[in-house]
């Protein structure tokens, strides 16, 4: 086995990306945290901006920290994400999470099921690290996810609603359905219920083979209000953050991750199968000159947006550890090494903090402007499925 599976390199650098924001990103004026800091400096470049899907993402790391270096200071840490997103984001008049706040103030008030799968993924995480109200709060706000945003006769769930929840978006997307699935796996996984982990199974089934087996088995982003396949969806917007078009490689290591995952916990043959399909797929946008993932592909399996993004390298990371422990097969001990390098050589910052995004001869974009949501949440989820899957 090589450096990247030692147990200690792991944790030296998933601790690594911790110190880049801790204490850093604590907001002392308004509460919780900020996560525009610089990706090189450490830098606060905007001490007001809070992003729900960050908010969530840092209480979720902290938590983790519990598990992995002990209470003191990341149980504070995991406390203080719990509350701020109980207390600021979450709107006490009309249920639901703000999307957007500057200091502690709403500036965006959608309703998007991608944010609302992330508060239950931290509250999740954060009542496994023994966080004071977070077992509550995790009940309630999956109870919301499934009252509001669930549609139980597509087994999948809708992705936005206006502030008062009178209007749904008409667009319907994979990507919150993907995180709701990782959100109910992780509740599973800390709770034991069940509804979770049935969830979880109907949602990944539903994209990964019904929806997926009108694509040859790739997942596409897009679908109408009745989860027909929307190709032309955002076709002149490749770069959107959030809806991107085209196939993404990145999407399809994650998904294999997560049925990875769900394989340890039920009993469901097209599992192993379809996540090993899937790495093929993301595999297939591996840039076999510079290294690294195309951020996406057309239908026809081509670059569209030729930038590497250092979520999808880290998913991959994940994908490959968690099919290592499934398969133990070398070929996914080749992919985990050859990802590890790329991801050490080209997406470490010399602050110990992952880049978001380079270009296509892998030199790395400045820090960007407006609110951000990658609080390390990628690399550290890399570094934990490694541990979890690779013996510890």
């Amino acid at each position: 086995m090589s450096a990247y599976t030692d147990a200690d390199w792991l944790r030296d650098h998933l601790g690594d990306v911790l110190a880049f924001y801790y204490p850093a990103c604590v907001d002392e004026r308004n509460g919780g945290f900020v996560a525009q800091l610089d990706a090189e400096t450490g830098e606060s470049y905007d001490p007001d901006s809070k992003h729900l899907v960050a908010a969530a993402r840092f209480t979720r790391n902290f938590a983790l920290a519990v598990e992995l270096f002990g209470t003191d200071p990341w149980l504070g840490a995991a406390q203080r994400g719990t509350d701020f997103l109980h207390e600021h984001f979450r709107d006490a008049e009309h249920g639901g999470y703000h999307w957007l706040l500057s200091g502690t103030t709403p500036t965006d008030s959608q309703r998007v099921c991608y944010g609302h799968a992330f508060v239950v993924l931290a509250y999740a995480r954060a009542t496994d690290a023994g966080v004071d109200g977070a077992a509550d709060r995790l009940d309630e706000a999956w109870t919301l996810l499934d009252e509001r945003f669930y549609e139980p006769d597509q087994g999948l769930y809708r992705s936005v609603f206006d502030a008062d929840w009178d209007a749904a978006e008409a667009y319907r997307g994979q990507n919150a359905n993907m995180h709701a699935c990782e959100a109910n796996i992780v509740a599973y996984e800390v709770t034991g219920e069940t509804r979770y982990l049935d969830r979880a199974l109907t949602v990944a089934e539903r994209l990964c083979v019904d929806l997926a087996g009108e694509t040859e088995g790739r997942i596409w982003e897009h679908y109408t209000d009745d989860w027909s396949h929307d190709f032309a969806y955002n076709r002149d917007d490749p770069t959107h953050q959030f809806r991107p078009w085209g196939y993404q490689p990145g999407h399809h290591a994650e998904w294999a991750k997560l049925l990875s995952i769900l394989d340890r916990h039920a009993e469901a043959d097209w599992l192993l199968d379809r996540a090993r399909e899937l790495f093929d797929a993301a595999t297939t946008g591996w840039d076999d000159d510079r290294g690294g993932f195309y951020y996406s592909l057309d239908r026809a399996g081509e670059p569209v947006v030729d930038d590497k993004y250092s979520w999808e390298v880290a998913e991959a990371i994940g994908a490959a550890a968690a099919l290592i422990e499934r398969t133990g097969r070398d070929r996914y001990r080749e992919w985990y090494d050859r990802c590890w390098e790329y991801a050490v050589e080209t997406m470490v910052a010399p602050s110990g903090n992952w880049y978001e995004r380079v270009d296509v001869d892998n030199e790395p974009y400045p820090t960007g402007d407006g609110p951000a949501v990658e609080p390390g949440y990628h690399p550290i989820g890399a570094c934990y499925e490694s541990l979890r899957s690779l013996g510890e």
